[in-house]
């Protein structure tokens, strides 16, 4: 909310594609999972005990994402190094088929004391129905825009999912996001982070002016 207005929005997607605003309507992108009998879909999740149980098994490899686990709508947020396919397993062998854990990038290794053994990262577990590239794409109906109008910026893998829906997308240098060969229309930035982003936008941006008609009679 606080990035849109900064930018002039009025529509934005947050934690994780689980939730949408336009034009300050909001809709929670969880299939069947909704806000009811006063609880959250946050509280919903926390009673089902899936949080809990990953905290127990991978106790000293995971842990909540403090502060920023605080107040939410949706996702329960966490911070470690775990393998989310290995996590998905466990989801379903314990009878949480309905959540699923998603990689959303590296963070700093101040924010964390456990001892792992490499870089950590944030773990948002959500309703299985809900997704970043899902969300992309409902706005885009939303607002009457085609594919080929549109770019993503992004860091993780689930991020870079949303190169299915958009025309062109760029994975931040720092990102670590696997295997993109599956996606064409997928670039890196020479920075990271936030400089990245802003790179990918600045780029875009003079590059369709290029193929301007005024561009090319050199106006």
């Amino acid at each position: 909310m606080e990035d849109a207005r900064l930018m002039g929005q009025t529509s934005y997607i947050f934690e994780v594609g689980t939730g949408m605003v336009v034009d300050g309507e909001l809709t929670f992108l969880t299939g069947d999972l909704q806000p009811q009998d006063g609880l959250t879909i946050h509280a919903q999740i926390a009673e089902s005990g899936a949080p809990a149980l990953l905290l127990e098994r991978y106790r000293g490899r995971l842990e909540r994402h403090a502060p920023w686990h605080l107040d939410r709508e949706v996702s329960h947020l966490f911070r470690g190094l775990v393998d989310p396919r290995e996590v998905g397993e466990l989801l379903m062998a314990e009878g949480h088929a309905g959540s699923r854990l998603v990689d959303n990038g590296e963070i700093s290794r101040s924010e964390t004391s456990l001892d792992l053994p490499g870089q950590p990262h944030a773990y948002h577990l959500i309703p299985a129905a809900a997704s970043k590239a899902g969300a992309v794409a409902r706005h885009m109906r939303a607002r009457g825009y085609a594919r080929e109008e549109c770019i993503g910026v992004g860091d993780s893998r689930e991020d870079l999912e949303v190169a299915e829906v958009v025309g062109r997308f760029f994975l931040v240098s720092n990102a670590a996001a696997g295997d993109t060969s599956a996606y064409p229309n997928v670039e890196r930035t020479e920075a990271a982070m936030s400089e990245g982003f802003y790179e990918a936008v600045i780029r875009a941006l003079a590059e369709v002016r290029q193929t301007w008609p005024e561009a090319r009679a050199g106006s």
